[in-house]
């Protein structure tokens, strides 16, 4: 689903659903509700050629007629819901007397016969309105919909940065350098003269064809054939082919007939030029794998030291096509150079002495993409300083007729519209979030899903398709990653602030999202809003959602708010997702959740870091929320209610007094489950077991007793677990589950439970699917690293050792094979990796205990870093402890001579733990 549906893709299956023989709908209603299906689909497939044109370059007639449909499909599926929430009525309370019920039930036909009748009238207006958008679509011959000519002419911005001067280029040295290290560097002379593919991978503006470029010009006269070309988002693959044989010998070829020969004999005639010598070719801006599959084959190794360089932004082509190079933005300095450098000439500040503060503003915003800097700069050269505070209010689009700032902008757009519908309304829904806010993949995901952004896939849950865009977005290089220290598997992302101005952009111009925040920019509400976000400032009821149309508001996200009287929720009727995140009160008020189970379409409901103290009873009618979470609030009990909620796939409620509810096994759905104070539920060990569509499950066992009855409960439930794909269980004191049967298809596994040893389970035939391992120890065994060496999947390893219970693990040796995929290892000391093994790893963290480097005189060989071809950081924490200080700074020396010989000059962390001895004093005159 794209912005430019609407919310067509979710409406679809639900007429569908609606047409099924469960609802006893009226002939005639039937009959329009198969009507409109039928239109539908046709009007979804020609929005969907609308979507994936710019908007720039659309007719104004067809952004009309996308805009009514977008409108319209809003206003039909919260006409769907509201027929599927309250024909399906409400589940009776079993608690209640016969009589109670029997009322109700009564009173419910009554009101469900009402409701059919109404709805019968409103489908009857949809249907004349349907017909004539239907033939407006006709009129403006939507369906064969082409860009504005003169837009699709522009000359692509990225073949600028092919020829701009070298004395342009500024900060890419150190990278250049390390690239031409890359490719002439070699093991021994045979690696050589191998043929070698290295992929630059980067966000679009990183300097990734300049990078390029800069090698090419260096390199290129070793080589004997040699050619630049560029692929496009939209390749001609036969272009392509063609202008590496022009490149190679443009005489022969310009008086050659190429557009007589397709793929095959293009790709003949090159393997042909190219047998038995020595070529240089770079690819620039590769968009696909099947794209570099077809031209990969062109090339051919014949021993003669040939180099390719290919340039992408998207991860999955870049490792396809080779050793991957990532593309770091700019240090701060480098920054600062190239931006006074392009303001003036002259990469000296002091001649901005009046506006170094505001320039340091600016250049953060850019985050170090020379794109930005360079974009910004050339517009603020333009002006006199004086202005540069207003440019920088409105940095990024709609700054004025600057060619470098529309550059960025279509380079940007080029990554935007190149991807699938569905991603592009995700990374949209990201502009909800304020500048430099870091973003929780859960949460996020749960909101697409809410939404309906996200749709199951066969044998896929829609929370792991949901993960699988989510993972998309950041092998695009549309979102930054964030990673628990710096390794395993994201849990978070920021938006660039370049990228977060386009999204913003296309949100307000689509009417998508409405911000309200201290950013000027996004103040302005217009029309029907669908989805607000209020990102600081005081939410009061004559405030700015008092003059908004709520009664369509399907997202209310609001962001460290201070909250004074919460406008009455009933009026948002259409809502789906309602999200106060860390908002507070004013004095005398407190969270006013009054009427809360009005919201019959919600959710998704998120109250986290907010100091609310009571959840209604009225939640037990909001029966199609999937999400609540609590976390951090000062909530003590859960209401009867929420065992009512038959579809809560998600609830989370850590870091908050709540007591576990010994009810918690009805809610069958949950798929997420993260909770603490288990102990203070005595039947949840038990209650747990019931809940086997459990996928996570992140729990605080608090002190169950390593051979209690309790823990052997728990265990017996965990059993029962079979879905569980996360499981991090941590708790105060050992907990014994040797006996646990675990899911085959667990993959991210956390144990901070002080273990004597490494459970049992822990092997490549009962996890065979583990990425993730985080296991706290007594100590590490050379048995353990052989075991955990063996698990086929595994990329990040943190093995925890309890110093405070003495425990102190030795070096371990890993054999030839081990650990064949593993990228980040932390352990609590070396590992010491023999040739063949950890092939993968990019980056090593462990601890050096200086002490017993002196009693076995410093005959650690740390040369062992060495065999890490892929090694890119280490990070080594020195134990000081009962060491002198000549004594740490010789195992300091050693690490480092270690690193400096490596091939890859992998970046070194080194920091000092515990107390050195101090150097005996001196007396004056001693010796």
């Amino acid at each position: 689903m794209d912005l430019a549906t609407g919310a067509m893709g979710s409406l679809l299956p639900k007429l569908v659903q609606l047409l099924g023989e469960e609802y006893k709908l009226h002939k005639g209603i039937k009959g329009d509700i198969k009507f409109l299906e039928g239109e539908l689909r046709s009007m979804h497939a020609a929005l969907r050629k609308v979507g994936d044109v710019q908007r720039d370059q659309l007719d104004e007639l067809v952004k009309i007629w996308a805009d009514e449909v977008r409108d319209l499909s809003y206003d039909m599926e919260d006409l769907a819901d509201s027929f599927l929430v309250r024909v399906q009525g409400f589940e009776p309370d079993t608690n209640s007397h016969k009589l109670k019920r029997l009322v109700k039930q009564m009173g419910d036909l009554l009101t469900k016969g009402k409701t059919r009748h109404k709805i019968a009238g409103e489908i009857k207006d949809i249907k004349a309105r349907v017909k004539e958008v239907a033939d407006r679509r006709d009129r403006y011959r939507v369906d064969s919909i082409v860009a504005n000519p003169a837009a699709t002419t522009a000359i692509d911005p990225r073949l600028l940065m092919l020829y701009k001067p070298n004395q342009e280029i500024v900060g890419a040295e150190e990278a250049r350098d390390e690239l031409i290290k890359r490719l002439t560097d070699g093991d021994d002379a045979v690696s050589k003269l191998q043929l070698k593919i290295l992929s630059i991978f980067g966000f679009g503006g990183l300097g990734k064809t300049t990078l390029a470029k800069e090698v090419y010009d260096r390199l290129q006269a070793q080589y004997a054939c040699k050619a630049f070309v560029v692929v496009g988002r939209n390749p001609d693959v036969k272009k392509v082919l063609k202008d590496i044989l022009l490149g190679i010998d443009k005489q022969k070829y310009m008086d050659f007939n190429l557009a007589t020969l397709d793929e095959k004999q293009l790709i003949d005639e090159l393997r042909e030029q190219l047998v038995n010598k020595r070529y240089f070719i770079v690819i620039d801006d590769i968009w696909d794998t099947e794209t570099w599959g077809i031209i990969r084959c062109a090339f051919m190794d014949s021993d003669c030291g040939s180099r390719i360089i290919t340039t992408t932004r998207i991860f999955e082509v870049a490792q396809k096509a080779g050793d991957v190079y990532r593309i770091k933005p700019l240090s701060r300095k480098k920054s600062e150079e190239l931006f006074y450098t392009r303001l003036s000439g002259d990469k000296n500040k002091c001649h901005y002495d009046q506006q170094v503060e505001l320039s340091e503003k600016i250049l953060r915003k850019c985050g170090g993409v020379p794109l930005a800097i360079i974009a910004i700069a050339s517009l603020l050269a333009s002006k006199p300083m004086d202005d540069w505070s207003k440019v920088y209010n409105s940095i990024g689009f709609g700054s004025g007729h600057n060619k470098d700032v529309e550059n960025m902008r279509k380079i940007l757009l080029y990554s935007y519209y190149d991807m699938p519908s569905y991603l592009r309304t995700c990374l949209l829904h990201l502009s909800i979030h304020a500048e430099d806010a870091y973003i929780y993949k859960v949460d996020t995901i749960w909101k697409w899903m809410a939404e309906g952004f996200v749709h199951e896939e066969p044998d896929m849950g829609s929370f792991e398709v949901g993960k699988r865009y989510f993972d998309e977005l950041i092998n695009r290089s549309m979102i930054r990653p964030y990673q628990f220290k710096s390794h395993g598997p994201a849990i978070g992302c920021y938006v660039h602030d370049m990228v977060l101005d386009m999204i913003c952009s296309l949100s307000k111009e689509e009417n998508f999202v409405s911000i309200l925040g201290s950013d000027e920019k996004h103040t302005s509400l217009q029309g029907n809003v669908r989805r607000l976000a209020i990102q600081s400032g005081v939410i009061d009821k004559d405030g700015p959602l008092a003059s908004t149309r709520t009664q369509q508001l399907r997202l209310f996200n609001a962001t460290s708010c201070v909250i004074g009287v919460m406008p009455p929720l009933e009026n948002f009727q259409a809502l789906r997702v309602l999200d106060l995140y860390e908002c507070t009160y004013l004095d005398g008020h407190s969270c006013n959740l009054e009427h809360l189970g009005k919201l019959l379409q919600l959710r998704y409901l998120g109250l986290c870091g907010t100091p609310i103290t009571k959840l209604p009873g009225e939640i037990g009618d909001l029966k199609f929320l999937q999400t609540l979470n609590i976390i951090a609030t000062r909530i003590r009990e859960l209401p009867l209610g929420v065992s009512l909620l038959r579809q809560l796939r998600c609830l989370r409620m850590c870091l908050c007094p709540v007591r576990v509810p010994e009810w918690i096994g009805n809610l069958t759905s949950l798929e997420h489950l993260a909770v603490d104070n288990v102990g203070q539920s005595p039947n949840f060990v038990k209650e747990l077991g019931k809940l086997t569509e459990l996928r996570r499950l992140i729990i605080n066992i608090g002190e169950l007793g390593a051979d209690s009855w309790k823990c052997k409960a728990f265990v017996e439930s965990l059993d029962k677990l079979q879905k569980i794909q996360l499981l991090h269980i941590s708790s105060r004191e050992e907990a014994n589950l040797d006996t646990h049967v675990p899911s085959r298809q667990l993959r991210d596994l956390t144990l901070s439970t002080s273990s004597p040893r490494l459970p049992a389970w822990i092997n490549t035939s009962l996890v065979p699917n583990l990425t993730y391992l985080s296991v706290t120890l007594k100590a590490v065994t050379a048995q353990d690293v052989v075991i955990l060496g063996m698990l086929p999947e595994l990329l990040t390893m943190e093995l925890l050792v309890n110093t405070s219970k003495g425990g102190y693990s030795s070096p371990c040796e890993c054999s030839e094979g081990a650990f064949p995929k593993l990228k980040h290892s932390d352990t609590p000391a070396p590992l010491l990796a023999l040739k063949g093994a950890m092939p993968s790893v990019e980056s090593v963290c462990f601890e050096v205990y200086v002490r017993s480097l002196k009693d076995s005189n410093f005959d650690f060989d740390f040369s062992s870093l060495g065999n890490l071809p892929l090694l890119e950081k280490a990070t080594v924490d020195v134990v000081c402890t009962g060491a002198t200080v000549r004594e740490v700074e010789e195992a300091e020396a050693a690490v480092r001579r270690a690193v400096q010989v490596h091939p890859n000059r992998p970046f070194l962390v080194l920091e000092r733990m515990g107390e050195v001895i101090p150097a005996p004093s001196t007396v004056p005159g001693e010796t």
